[in-house]
């Protein structure tokens, strides 16, 4: 059986999507962006700044879930420029022990919901 994760203290959804969803001991975390839960405003001042805020965005959703970033076994980054990809990793890697950092792919898309220029998502396990 499935369990949906919502907390206020990420996004809403924007869409027909959960936050997560939880089954048995896996969670599967939607793409979260740089949306400021407490303000709905978008966080786009620098690349560095819209990637904290995703990274809180996730952090949010692993807490309502019981888990950190320890639990996380794959992530997948989507951004807009490629040239972006060492200021994004610099923010990203700082939530991770880099002994202990979880299976990744980073991708440039063409577009993304809103027009920001990243979003991760993520596979945690309890």
């Amino acid at each position: 059986m499935k369990k949906i994760i919502f907390t206020d203290k990420a996004p809403a959804p924007i869409g027909p999507y959960s936050q997560a969803v939880l089954r048995g001991d896996t969670l599967y975390a939607s793409g979260q962006i740089a949306i400021n839960p407490a303000t709905g405003e978008l966080v786009l001042d620098t690349i560095e700044a819209e990637t904290e805020q995703v990274m809180q965005n996730m952090k949010a959703v692993l807490q309502a879930a019981g888990m950190t970033f320890e639990n996380i076994v794959k992530t997948t980054i989507f951004i807009m420029d490629m040239n972006d990809f060492g200021k994004i990793n610099t923010i990203y890697g700082s939530y991770f022990n880099e002994k202990t950092a979880p299976a990744r792919e980073t991708v440039q898309v063409a577009c993304l919901p809103k027009n920001v220029n990243v979003e991760i998502s993520m596979i945690a396990i309890l």
